[in-house]
């Protein structure tokens, strides 16, 4: 029985591959052959252009279609780098070796849709968008009954809007949705294939989000610390309000940046697997993300009094972010700036202000981890012969900015030894000859990250590597010890060490 039942299958599979095989199979491309959409990707071009801007209202005053073509001609794409289903790609190289014929169906605008049909090579025609007619839907549904009658071509999609075209196919394969959207489908016409999308939204919601860089933000509260204020929880309270805000803040301009950084991030090394760059999540849901994000943010800072700060802090962010990481040393005192914009806003805040001491160490520091930043991402470029266009660096910038790198690490510990000498300190410390401890260790932490770099470990950010680095946190530890220690008086114990 087993054996009859076994034979039945191998006859049904036969049968399904003969009738499919004389089906065209028609592909739509936004959310199927492509895990982005054409229309979103234009939009993030369009955001750094103003003058695109100010035309899209009236583009769309007469229509998506004329939209679409609009954009196609004043945007330039590069389809080479977009994020296609490489699982419905091979589907498609399987049914073109059975001889089936392929067609590209889509509502992007024809020049596009004919420019991702000659990369690829597998399509054997394409029906798209003319600047006149938007290929959705119906509208999709009205075209291929058109071209290949009733129920004469199968199709491959992904959403709801596809439903009217299915209602009218032959046979269907679903990409990306579950297996609840392909019974649905399955009630209108056969799925001859489901290809579901493996990747967790969530996680990718989180990673786009990125929750490991409000490490920075902590930078908050180091002046309640450094005034050895650590039993005013009200400063805390302030400061905790403060770093809730930038972190709000932090992660709309991450979304903010990811969106018109798409193009250099999926050729980037490490950047490709960026939740919008390689289409683990529709590019609508980061414009959709940007109002009420920076509507939050401001609201939480103004809640805790801080709107001032986090606007400065913002917008700061959003200059170096748009223009101003593409010009060579600008970068770095931007991120050197914005790394001390958090010091300020904690001290302004906690009011416990920013000492001079602690502002010229701190600002040879961050200009240390910013070029440390940068030194690492353009050795990864160079390790793939390449030049982030982006950034205004040459591979023959590497040994001037390792040399200001590490000359700005040496020269902050010198700050804070003679910081360790200074009057304050004796004034303030019962034990002050234990910071010395203080200033071996930064030292020691800088060599280790300038080590690191130059052996190709540091692969983003210096703080998100420390966070991640065991010695990194034993280090910190340490230095809590020592600095806890310095405050009590040690001096008993060491004149019985010199007897």
């Amino acid at each position: 029985m087993s054996l009859i039942f076994k034979e039945a299958l191998a006859v049904q599979a036969k049968t399904s591959v003969s009738r499919t095989s004389e089906t065209p199979l028609c592909v739509d491309l936004d959310g199927t052959l492509l895990r982005s959409d054409i229309l979103f990707e234009a939009l993030t071009r369009a955001v750094r252009r103003p003058s695109i801007l100010l035309k899209l209202p009236l583009w769309l005053l007469r229509g998506r279609a004329f939209l679409k073509a609009q954009l196609a001609k004043s945007i330039s794409l590069d389809v080479r780098t977009l994020p296609y289903n490489h699982a419905l790609l091979q589907f498609i190289q399987t049914a073109r070796s059975n001889g089936r014929k392929v067609v590209l169906a889509t509502g992007s605008d024809h020049a596009i849709a004919t420019r991702i049909a000659e990369h690829l090579g597998v399509f054997d025609e394409v029906i798209a968008s003319d600047g006149v007619h938007n290929l959705t839907g119906k509208g999709k549904a009205k075209v291929l009954h058109a071209r290949f009658g009733s129920h004469g071509f199968s199709y491959a999609g992904n959403d709801r809007a596809d439903l009217e075209v299915w209602k009218l196919s032959r046979s269907a394969v679903v990409v990306g949705p579950t297996a609840r959207f392909a019974e649905q489908v399955a009630e209108l016409t056969e799925v001859e294939a489901h290809l579901p999308d493996g990747s967790s939204k969530l996680g990718a919601f989180i990673r786009l989000l990125r929750p490991y860089q409000w490490s920075k933000n902590l930078l908050v509260f180091v002046p309640i610390i450094t005034a050895n204020a650590l039993s005013d929880w009200a400063a805390w309270g302030r400061c905790a309000g403060l770093f809730l805000a930038m972190n709000l803040m932090a992660s709309v301009l991450y979304v903010l940046n990811d969106l018109t950084d798409l193009e250099s991030d999926r050729i980037h090394p490490q950047k490709q697997g960026r939740p919008f760059a390689a289409g683990d999540l529709p590019l609508w849901l980061g414009f959709a993300i940007l109002p009420p994000g920076i509507a939050l943010a401001v609201a939480v800072s103004a809640m805790g009094g801080s709107t001032t700060l986090v606007g400065v802090y913002g917008a700061s962010s959003l200059a170096y972010s748009w223009g101003l990481k593409q010009f060579p040393l600008v970068d770095l005192f931007m991120l050197t700036g914005i790394y001390g914009i958090r010091l300020f806003a904690g001290g302004v805040l906690s009011g416990y202000l920013v000492s001079v001491w602690l502002l010229t160490f701190s600002g040879f520091l961050f200009f240390s981890l910013a070029t440390i930043k940068r030194i690492a991402e353009i050795s990864a470029w160079q390790a793939q012969r390449r030049v982030n266009a982006r950034r205004g660096y040459l591979p023959a910038d590497l040994l001037p900015l390792q040399g200001m790198g590490i000359a700005a690490s040496f020269v902050s510990c010198l700050v804070l030894a003679l910081y360790v000498q200074s009057p304050t300190v004796q004034q303030n410390y019962l034990s002050p000859d234990l910071l010395w401890g203080i200033t071996a260790l930064s030292l020691f932490w800088q060599c280790r990250l300038w080590l690191a770099t130059s052996r190709g470990f540091m692969l983003d950010d210096p703080i998100v590597y420390a966070a991640k680095d065991w010695v990194s946190w034993l280090v910190a530890l340490v230095t809590v010890v020592l600095l806890a220690l310095a405050h009590s008086d040690f001096s008993p114990w060491l004149r019985a060490f010199q007897l």
